[in-house]
């Protein structure tokens, strides 16, 4: 975490404000944290403009598109969670969708998905909406114009920035595909076709261009106008059925948030067709079950049974979940009754064999209304938000629409394309997340803010396709019941079990001592020396904080 007196002259400078704004702030302070430090001052700018925590969290959100647009990007999506200093909490589904023509056996060829398909190219690509997500956010509930945020973000996509080393590695592991379409292999490689090394300035002055067009006319440029055409005209020559119809029929939508309690708190998470906050509460509702209190913080014990709980919820994450508007996804999957009844399939002395999903109360008649990036925001004011971005993999479907600078998701990897099938990430899906025209594919996205007597103290997500889940309950663990910063709980070994496949992925830092321990109670164990990224903010102690991961980098700010 950063205080704003040891930022450097140059970012000093850079956040000059007149006088007359500064006394309209001296009452508020901001506190955010993302992945990237350009991102992380652009969102600390639009709070020294005049904005509030929903300015700051657009303005970084479409700098990530920029300087992070690997892992997300206005070719991709966003679940939004919100609270305003109203008390009102809100959500926002950017979630992209199917395009129309999309059907259950698009990626089956004589009866065999082929998932190379949902993966790269065309027919990858779902409809995006991320951006129409961030200009109701900023319209509902900011203080700045939409336009403004926008216009800055293409100051520095057309001045461009230096390559990370992540970045240059990402682009390495990605080079064969990026050289199969044009216009991606302009922008990350060189004139030989190579990846472009660390060090090298990135512009990207089409995507300048798009936010730009974007400023001048409205998200109806992107949704109706320019790019929809360019992008129908691009999937007709390209084997894709994305249409400028499925464009112009995106919205967005407002579904109620999932509102459950853990111990003294209250949990505020996204509603299908995200699976967080639905697993996210229903591994801690198991975990109640036990005293954790008298379990050691990354203790032996800590990690079984955590870990347990996880693979019990994974299992019904893959049977039960899916888009709420095309199947019933049942409300009992978060009921305390039911996690006590799968906290008592969990043996403290061996790990179990989790065969397929249970069932929980009320699965036939109640059920919830029809790579990544995390980033999270909060002001003086009492205003919250926990945002995931994401265009799936890393460069999504590795196209970009030419002339506009637009790197495109690959989401329609996240349905399942058949059932059994494993996606990119390793996870199975069934009937529930089946591929429909008009369709939202399942998430693991986890935006979540936590209350403590109705006031917000957490501000949490993360990013690594499933462990996104896993990562979230960590830190609510870690901070909630374990009293720890948040800089400490995200530092903290990382773990993970998703059902299938039956292994328990583990970071190596958890020490000899524990990975014997688990291998002797029958876990198959993955070992990494780390993996994910959780950007989250905090006011537990009556004090702002807020803390990047350190495994990915980033910038997190707080100022008084």
């Amino acid at each position: 975490m950063k205080k704003m007196n040891s930022l450097t002259p140059f970012f000093i400078a850079a956040l000059f404000f007149h006088s007359s704004i500064l006394h309209s702030l001296s009452k508020s302070s901001l506190s955010i944290a993302t992945v990237d430090t350009i991102a992380t001052n652009a969102g600390v700018q639009a709070f020294r403009d005049g904005g509030n925590a929903f300015d700051a969290a657009v303005a970084a959100g479409l700098v990530l598109g920029v300087v992070n647009g690997y892992n997300s990007g206005i070719g991709g999506g966003c679940f939004i969670v919100g609270r305003d200093s109203k008390n009102k909490e809100f959500t926002i589904n950017g979630r992209e969708t199917a395009p129309a023509k999309a059907h259950k056996n698009l990626f089956v060829i004589n009866g065999k998905a082929q998932s190379q398909l949902s993966k790269e190219g065309a027919l990858a690509i779902a409809v995006p909406g991320a951006l129409l997500a961030y200009s109701e956010l900023s319209k509902k509930y900011g203080r700045l114009p939409f336009k403004t945020h926008l216009i800055n973000a293409a100051k520095i996509a057309k001045n461009g920035f230096q390559i990370s080393e992540s970045y240059a590695e990402r682009i390495k592991a990605n080079e064969t595909l990026l050289r199969k379409h044009k216009s991606s292999a302009r922008i990350f490689l060189d004139q030989k076709g190579h990846a472009l090394k660390a060090g090298t300035p990135l512009r990207q002055e089409d995507l300048s261009e798009t936010y730009l067009q974007i400023a001048k006319n409205g998200t109806d440029w992107f949704y109706k106008g320019a790019f929809a055409e360019k992008t129908h005209e691009w999937m007709a020559d390209n084997g894709g059925i994305l249409t400028k119809e499925d464009l112009n029929n995106y919205h967005t939508t407002n579904p109620d948030p999932i509102v459950t309690q853990f111990k003294d708190f209250t949990l505020i998470g996204m509603p299908p067709p995200s699976s967080g906050g639905i697993h996210v509460a229903q591994i801690l509702n198991i975990l109640e079950n036990f005293n954790l209190q008298k379990i050691k913080p990354q203790s032996p014990e800590y990690y079984h049974i955590i870990s347990e709980a996880m693979k019990l919820a994974f299992a019904d994450r893959a049977h039960w979940l899916g888009d709420p508007a095309f199947t019933n996804v049942p409300k009992g999957l978060i009921s305390k009754e039911y996690a006590k009844f799968l906290a008592k399939k969990i043996d403290l002395s061996k790990t179990i064999k989790v065969k397929s999903h249970s069932t929980p109360p009320g699965a036939d008649k109640d059920f919830f209304n029809k790579h990544t990036t995390h980033f999270s925001c909060s002001d003086g004011n009492g205003n919250w938000v926990s945002i995931t971005s994401t265009i799936n993999t890393s460069f999504g479907s590795k196209v970009i629409i030419p002339g506009t600078g637009v790197l495109m998701n690959n989401e329609m990897d996240d349905f399942s394309i058949q059932p059994g099938t494993p996606n990119a990430f390793g996870l199975i899906g069934n009937e529930s997340n089946k591929i429909e025209g008009g369709k939202r594919p399942l998430s693991s996205m986890s935006p979540t803010i936590v209350l403590k007597n109705n006031t917000p103290v957490l501000a949490t997500g993360a990013a690594g396709g499933p462990t996104i889940i896993s990562q979230t309950v960590l830190t609510i663990l870690n901070t909630l019941v374990y009293g720890m910063p948040i800089s400490e709980a995200i530092a903290k070994p990382r773990f993970h079990h998703q059902w299938k496949p039956n292994v328990l992925r583990i970071e190596k830092n958890a020490g000899p001592k524990i990975l014997s321990f688990l291998r002797e109670k029958g876990h198959d164990l993955r070992i990494y020396k780390n993996f994910g990224s959780t950007q989250s903010i905090s006011n537990i102690r009556g004090q702002a904080d807020a803390a990047h991961d350190k495994r990915t980098g980033g910038e997190s700010v707080v100022l008084p």
